[in-house]
C-alpha cells in the first residue's frame, strides 16, 4: 500500500471524496507537491518555507472564512482577521512542531501509519479497509498515496507531540467546584435604557457633516480593485469525448457502498416534560409524575397529537410533538435506542434524557435499504461522465498552465492555443458580479496575484480556470457628495450616541448621589424595570444577550452596587445596579462534575500548548520575508 502511486494533484472531487482527510491539510496549511515559484517567504530555525506554500494555505483560509461569513467578507473584515498573517503563522508553526518532533526523536512506524489509514472511513467498505478503494479514491482526488502518506505521518507525529506536552495536564476537584460556582451564580439587576434612536430631533448641519467628513475620510476610502484577464476550461466541453465503460460503472458501485445504502429511519412524535440538568430530585420527580399520567391517557387511546399540543414543552408541540423521519444518530442516545426499538404504532413509557422525560410514539418505521447495481447504474454513468469531462478539463488546464512562464501575456498565450481569453471589469473582493461560478474564491485568487503574476490552475465550482492579473487600483478617497448619505447616516448615529450616554451618565451620577431609580426616570426619561435572576452564560432577560452589560453585572457586589461608568449595550446606554446576587446549591455538583471537568481538561490543555507553543517561537530563530506580504 505504501507504493502506490499516482502524479496528479488536487480535483474537484476532493470536498466530496475525502473531506476528512483535507481538513488536516486546510488546518496545518499543507500545500501541493507541486512548486513552480520557490521564492523564499519564510525561514524556520534555517529551514525554508516558499512563497508557493503560503499562497496555498492562504487560499485555504480565505475559502473557509467564505463558507463561514458569506457576502459578509470583505477587505475591511479580511484586514481586521488579518489573514496573511494567519497564513505565514501556520505554516511557520507547523514547520516549528515537526522541527520539534525530530529533536524529540519522536516517529511514527509504518505498523501504525497503516493501521491509521486503515481507519479512515473513506477507504472502508462493508468488510473494512479496502485496498481497492483507498487507490481509488486517491486517484479520484488526484493524489498519489505517496503524497498522502507523507502528510498523514507528519499528522501522527505532530497528535504524538502534543500528546507528550499535555500528557501532565490535569484538572483538580477543588478548580472543578470553584468553575462550578462561577458558572451557576446568579444575578438579579435594575436597570434604566437610553436608547440612541429615541433621539429624533438630530439634524446635522451641511458645516457639521463637511467637518466630520474631513476628519472620517479614511473611514469612506473605496475598496480596491483589481481588473484580470482570464482562460475557462469549462468541463461542458468536453463531454463529447468522455468515455466509461461498464467495468467502470461496477467498480464505483462496488467502492462506493454507503452511496447506494439507505439507513433505517423512524418517523415519530413525542411529548416532552423538561427537566433542567443538575434540577433537584423534587423537580425530576414532579416531571415524571405528569409523564405517567400523559402516557396513560395516550396508551388509554386519546390522540397523541392533541396531547402532545396540550401537554409537552418541547419545540414540536404546535406540530403535536412530531419529529419527522430521523436516522439513528440524529437523536440522542437513550431517546433513538428507545425509538428503534420500537414498531410502528407504539407508544414508550416516559424515558429519561438530558432534556427531561420523553413519551414517544413511532409513527412509521423505514427499514434500510440497499439500491441494486442495476437501478444505480445509469446515475453512476452520468457521474463518471461528469467525473471524466472535469478531469478532462483540468487536465487541459494543466497542459496550458505548463507552458506559461513569468512575464508571458496570457492572451498571446491564448491564440497560440486556440483558447478564448475573458477580461473583467474592475472587481472587489466580492469578486465580479457575472461570469464565475465561485466569485469569491475567483477573487480569492485575484487578489492574490503579483501585477501581470499568471495563477495556477484554479477551480471556481464551475470548471478551471488560469488567471492573470492585468491592473490594479489602489483604495482612494471618495469625493464628499458621493458619500454624503453616508456621512449623514453616520454623524446623525453619533449624536443620538453622545446624547444618550450624556443622559445616561446624568442619571448614573444623580444614583451615585443617593437617588433611587424610580424617583429619577420621569425627569430623565430612562425605561427603568428589573431583569430577575440570570446566570453568567444566560441572555438577560428582557433586555437579550449584551455580554459587556452580563460582565459588569457580575462585577457588583452588595457594598458596590453601581458600576463605576455607564455601559455601552447594542441599542444605547444601560445604567445598572445589583439588586441580589445568589450563590449556587452545591448539591448539584456532584451531577455536572465530570462533564465540567471534561471541559476545564480541554482548556487548560489549549492553554498550555500555546504557552509551551509561545516559548518554543521566542527560543527559535524565525525570519519573515514581509515585502511578499504587502
Amino acid at each position: 500500500m505504501l507504493r502506490l502511486m499516482r502524479d496528479h494533484a488536487s480535483s474537484w472531487l476532493i470536498k466530496v471524496l475525502l473531506f476528512a482527510i483535507v481538513i488536516v491539510f486546510v488546518f496545518w496549511g499543507v500545500g501541493s507537491y507541486k512548486s513552480r515559484n520557490a521564492s523564499q517567504l519564510a525561514e524556520v530555525n534555517g529551514d525554508p518555507i516558499s512563497y508557493e506554500q503560503y499562497r496555498e494555505t492562504y487560499s485555504n483560509l480565505i475559502e473557509r472564512y467564505r463558507q463561514q461569513f458569506g457576502n459578509s467578507l470583505n477587505d475591511q473584515l479580511l484586514q481586521m482577521l488579518d489573514v496573511k498573517n494567519q497564513a505565514v503563522d501556520q505554516l511557520v508553526t507547523q514547520r516549528l512542531l515537526l522541527q520539534e518532533a525530530k529533536r524529540l526523536n519522536i516517529q511514527v512506524t509504518n505498523e501504525e501509519l497503516v493501521d491509521n489509514i486503515k481507519e479512515f472511513p473513506a477507504f472502508q467498505s462493508e468488510n473494512g479497509f479496502d485496498e481497492n478503494r483507498y487507490r481509488v479514491v486517491l486517484n479520484r482526488v488526484r493524489m498519489s498515496p505517496e503524497q498522502f502518506e507523507v502528510s498523514q505521518r507528519e499528522q501522527l507525529i505532530l497528535n504524538k507531540l502534543r500528546q507528550l506536552v499535555l500528557d501532565p495536564v490535569t484538572v483538580s476537584d477543588d478548580e472543578a467546584m470553584q468553575w462550578f460556582n462561577h458558572d451557576h451564580t446568579t444575578v438579579n439587576i435594575e436597570y434604566a435604557s437610553f436608547e440612541t434612536a429615541k433621539h429624533t430631533d438630530i439634524n446635522p448641519t451641511p458645516a457639521e457633516l463637511n467637518d466630520y467628513f474631513e476628519k472620517n475620510k479614511e473611514k469612506y476610502k473605496t475598496e480596491p480593485k483589481v481588473k484580470v484577464n482570464y482562460i475557462k476550461f469549462d468541463a461542458a466541453d468536453y463531454t463529447e469525448n468522455a468515455e466509461v465503460s461498464e467495468d467502470d460503472i461496477r467498480n464505483y458501485y462496488d467502492t462506493h457502498p454507503d452511496e447506494f445504502e439507505t439507513e433505517k429511519t423512524i418517523e415519530a412524535r413525542h411529548i416532552l416534560f423538561k427537566v433542567d440538568e443538575g434540577a433537584d430530585q423534587g423537580i425530576v420527580d414532579a416531571q415524571q409524575q405528569k409523564a405517567e399520567e400523559v402516557h396513560a391517557m395516550a396508551v388509554k387511546g386519546d390522540d397523541f397529537a392533541e396531547l402532545a399540543k396540550e401537554y409537552s414543552e418541547g419545540p414540536s408541540k404546535d406540530r403535536g410533538g412530531y419529529l419527522g423521519n430521523f436516522e439513528q444518530n440524529a437523536m440522542v442516545k437513550p431517546f433513538a435506542d428507545q425509538a428503534f426499538s420500537m414498531k410502528a404504532g407504539d407508544i414508550s413509557k416516559p424515558l429519561r434524557t438530558q432534556f427531561g422525560w420523553h413519551i414517544i410514539k413511532v409513527e412509521k418505521v423505514n427499514e434500510a435499504a440497499i439500491t441494486t447495481f442495476e437501478d444505480a447504474a445509469d446515475g453512476i454513468r452520468e457521474k463518471l461522465l461528469i467525473s471524466a469531462s472535469k478531469n478532462t478539463a483540468y487536465d487541459k488546464a494543466l497542459d496550458v498552465y505548463d507552458v506559461t512562464f513569468e512575464g508571458d501575456d496570457l492572451v498571446a498565450l491564448s491564440k497560440s492555443q486556440n483558447l478564448q481569453v475573458v477580461t473583467t471589469g474592475f472587481f472587489t473582493r466580492q469578486g465580479p458580479e457575472e461570469g464565475v461560478g465561485n466569485r469569491y474564491k475567483f477573487a480569492a485568487a485575484a487578489f492574490g496575484l503579483a501585477e501581470l503574476d499568471i495563477s495556477d490552475v484554479q477551480d471556481f465550482d464551475d470548471g478551471y480556470y488560469i488567471l492573470q492579473l492585468i491592473e490594479k487600483l489602489e483604495p482612494e478617497i471618495p469625493a464628499f457628495d458621493t458619500v454624503s448619505e453616508k456621512v449623514t447616516a453616520d454623524l446623525t448615529q453619533e449624536l443620538q450616541t453622545q446624547k444618550a450616554k450624556s443622559g445616561a451618565e446624568a442619571f448614573l451620577a444623580a444614583l451615585k448621589e443617593g437617588a433611587r431609580m424610580v424617583d429619577l426616570s420621569d425627569t430623565h426619561g430612562a425605561v427603568i424595570a428589573e431583569t430577575g435572576h440570570f446566570k453568567r452564560a444566560d441572555t438577560i432577560p428582557v433586555i437579550g444577550y449584551e455580554p459587556l452589560l452580563t460582565a459588569a453585572a457580575f462585577k457588583l457586589t452588595n457594598e458596590s452596587t453601581l458600576p463605576e461608568n455607564v455601559l455601552k449595550g447594542s441599542k444605547g446606554f444601560y445604567v445598572i445596579r445589583l439588586i441580589e446576587r445568589k450563590m449556587p446549591d452545591s448539591a448539584g455538583f456532584d451531577q455536572e462534575k465530570t462533564s465540567i471537568k471534561e471541559k476545564l481538561q480541554q482548556q487548560k490543555e489549549t492553554k498550555t500548548f500555546e504557552a509551551w507553543l509561545t516559548d518554543l517561537r521566542t527560543n527559535s530563530t524565525i525570519s519573515i520575508n514581509r515585502e511578499f506580504l504587502e
